[in-house]
């Protein structure tokens, strides 16, 4: 029995098909099926139109962030050939989404890390002929470009990585905020309270879950004047 937020995402396979509906009611109904009975929300629904071998997904990142920004988790109404798209599945193995799908009630985040790997074997067994094919060049005396990093450096950087990380994830958060919170602004919602109290209403959860505090909101008001500032954000 579903409970909990849910955000749906629909595949058709071509223009023709998003503008009639055609399949895309079969999905939906698909993810009310799946959802039926249970203490649930449907916060978002997103349909993606596939074009061709394109591996990049718009509408899937859009389901992903709103996925982040409301802690829930993600429906798949229909994996079938997705399930052959490297990209895809990467994406949504290393997305921090939770993942159920409505076709195939047994694929969660684990059954798609496994098909994940199957593709990066595949692309490693690829690098290692292309290595083999350098090697070989070199061998022949080629020169295959500059010198490496040298250990120090290499520390510095891992170093760096490990310093930065905890703001990167903030500044993270505060990007799949913005949206929400330019709208408040437009909506003529400025105080520090109000705004703590429009997203509470909203269902969107704090950094550490549960409603929001005015020092939150103009924590992340700061955090993305800041970004503003330096262009990240826009």
């Amino acid at each position: 029995m579903a409970a909990g937020r849910f955000v749906a995402y629909h595949r058709v396979s071509t223009a023709q098909q998003g503008r009639s509906g055609l399949g895309l009611e079969a999905q939906r109904q698909a993810v009310r099926d799946f959802l039926n009975g249970g203490e649930w929300t449907l916060v978002a629904e997103f349909t993606e139109v596939e074009s061709g071998r394109r591996a990049d997904r718009p509408e899937l990142a859009k389901a992903l962030a709103a996925c982040r920004l409301h802690r829930a988790v993600l429906v798949i109404a229909k994996l079938d050939r997705l399930s052959r798209n490297a990209a895809f599945l990467l994406n949504l193995r290393d997305a921090g989404v939770e993942f159920v799908c409505a076709d195939m009630p047994g694929a969660n985040r684990l059954t798609v890390g496994i098909m994940a790997l199957v593709a990066e074997e595949e692309a490693r067994m690829v690098s290692a002929r292309t290595k083999a094919a350098l090697a070989a060049a070199k061998a022949r005396g080629v020169v295959l470009g500059g010198a490496r990093a040298g250990g120090a450096e290499r520390a510095r950087g891992i170093a760096a990585k490990g310093t930065t990380a905890i703001q990167a994830k903030a500044a993270a958060r505060s990007r799949e905020l913005k949206p929400a919170l330019l709208e408040l602004l437009a909506e003529g919602v400025t105080g520090h309270r109000a705004i703590a109290r429009a997203l509470t209403e909203r269902g969107i959860p704090a950094a550490r879950g549960g409603a929001w505090s005015h020092v939150q909101v103009a924590a992340q008001l700061r955090r993305l004047e800041a970004l503003a500032g330096t262009g990240e954000a826009a």
